[in-house]
């Protein structure tokens, strides 16, 4: 909520955004996520590793991402190739696919930490029994994005669930899909998601022939 420029209580209090870029955070691409991924395993961070890898794949909002149980990825000893998961945010269902690199570094990740499949899959390091704060991901992030030498203030938690949505688009062009694939209701929230400009669509145009 915002503060009145007529409150004496706000006088002489910096703006929320002060300082800061406001706005659609910019998605990653293919060299930057192989750049954060070589950081990653050369640090042995096993975890921070299994955690970017399935925030890539499933497109999801870090709050929903953080709260991932073990059962949603596993099925048996093996880490399953598609799960599911309720938004949040909308209360709707949301499917993705778990690629083999991630499933590779899903299972090294979850043989080390054990637990069982009602645990969190990224549990909080203050209190085992709950999840990694959607704060101390975003600060994860920053710390991922600033090590490939990026600025931390154009990149965001938003970036990786933006990431493989943005790159299937600039594929193939099919908005539905991704509207499908990130659980939107309307496909204007996906076009915004996405940053669909007039310049992507007399792209796409111009690359079609009759």
């Amino acid at each position: 909520m915002g503060i009145s420029r007529y409150d004496p209580a706000a006088k002489g209090r910096p703006a929320w955004n002060a300082g800061k870029q406001v706005g659609a955070k910019r998605a990653l691409k293919i060299r930057q996520i192989w750049s954060i991924r070589f950081f990653l395993d050369r640090e042995g961070r096993m975890r921070d590793r299994a955690l970017f890898d399935l925030a890539i794949d499933s497109k999801l909002r870090g709050c929903d991402l953080v709260r991932i149980k073990i059962g949603t990825l596993v099925s048996g000893p093996a880490i399953r190739n598609r799960s599911m998961v309720i938004q949040q945010k909308t209360g709707r269902p949301v499917q993705f696919e778990i690629t083999a690199d991630t499933r590779a570094s899903l299972l090294a990740w979850l043989e080390r930490r054990g637990g069982s499949v009602d645990d969190y899959a990224f549990p909080s390091r203050v209190d085992r029994a709950s999840h990694l704060s959607t704060r101390q991901y975003a600060r994860l992030v920053d710390e991922w994005v600033m090590a490939i030498g990026l600025p931390a203030e154009e990149y965001g938690t938003h970036s990786l669930g933006q990431t493989k949505a943005a790159l299937i688009y600039k594929a193939t062009g099919n908005i539905r899909a991704i509207q499908i694939l990130l659980g939107h209701t309307k496909i204007e929230n996906t076009v915004r998601y996405l940053g669909v400009d007039i310049d992507d669509a007399l792209t796409l145009a111009e690359a079609t022939e009759i």
